[in-house]
């Protein structure tokens, strides 16, 4: 049966209180403990005009003959890990950090190779890691989720290799997205009658949701690196009701609604689907971006 997430983050929203990193993290912490998989369940199926889902885009990242250690930051449940030792096999070393041990469960039965060496951590301080280990840090849609991201950005610097890579999809800009508005706003509109301040304190920090800030941001602690942006649509199709399940469970905004409300949020999404929908299936389009910092040899002399 689902119940709605409840949490110190969702309790600071209801006093109308800034809620603290700490709250985000216990908040992040109970969603993916109850809903560990969520993640990639919508992500994986929409595909871009090349056939690729999001997870693939990224991975397309990694050079096999250039890249051998990889780090998937906040590695859920495995799927990007999956994609990679599909893709790459031995020849490159896999490592995956997520700070929750139920998707850690899932992402070992996924990968269940034991050259796959998963931590249990969190992306402010990749203590399991020396300094220059990584040739690459792929984060796939976890940097717009996470508190202290220049902290997060200096560690990930810290343990990449001078001409190492950190690449990551983040959210895209929503009006390249046809119909997202709509749907984002039918979840919020039902959030924020249980949860009014929950616009005034969205999860994360909003710099990662635009290219300019997010640029400005990277640029702040790769000193020296080329930041590159690369916007995409990525799509779904489906019969209007799994697109109405899909999409709802790809806002965290949701897991916070009462069962009611879940329900009529399903129902109002499945009418939109429903009137836009050609022949029997209708369109799910997510706007994303994918970040890449190549950063470059000069950058190890320079101060954090």
């Amino acid at each position: 049966m689902r119940t709605n997430i409840e949490s110190s983050w969702t309790q600071s929203l209801l006093r109308g209180e800034q809620p603290s990193n700490a709250d985000l993290r216990n908040h992040l912490m109970a969603v993916h403990r109850d809903y560990a998989g969520f993640t990639e369940s919508c992500a994986i199926r929409c595909e871009d005009k090349l056939g690729r889902n999001s997870y693939e885009f990224l991975s397309d990242i990694v050079d096999p003959s250039r890249h051998r250690h990889v780090l998937d930051l906040a590695c859920g449940s495995g799927v990007l890990l999956e994609i990679c030792y599909r893709r790459f096999g031995p020849s490159v070393v896999l490592n995956g950090l997520d700070m929750s041990k139920e998707e850690l469960g899932m992402a070992r039965v996924r990968n269940p190779n034991p050259s796959i060496k998963l931590y249990q951590g969190v992306a402010q301080n990749l203590d399991p890691f020396d300094d220059g280990t990584f040739d690459v840090v792929l984060c796939h849609w976890a940097l717009t989720l996470m508190d202290q991201v220049p902290q997060v950005l200096r560690e990930v610097r810290r343990v990449l290799k001078p001409n190492g890579i950190f690449a990551a999809i983040v959210d895209g800009d929503p009006a390249t997205a046809s119909s997202y508005a709509e749907i984002h706003n039918v979840i919020y509109n039902l959030v924020q009658r249980e949860h009014p301040n929950y616009s005034k304190f969205d999860l994360g920090d909003p710099r990662v949701r635009t290219s300019q800030d997010l640029k400005q941001l990277a640029l702040g602690s790769f000193k020296c690196a080329q930041v590159d942006i690369e916007s995409a649509i990525f799509d779904m199709h489906a019969t209007p009701d799994i697109l109405a399940r899909e999409a709802a469970g790809f806002f965290y905004a949701s897991f916070v609604l009462a069962t009611s409300a879940h329900n009529q949020m399903l129902r109002e999404l499945e009418d939109l689907f429903a009137r836009q929908k050609k022949n029997e299936c209708g369109k799910f389009s997510l706007p994303v971006n994918r970040l890449v910092v190549r950063q470059r040899k000069s950058e190890e002399n320079l101060s954090a």
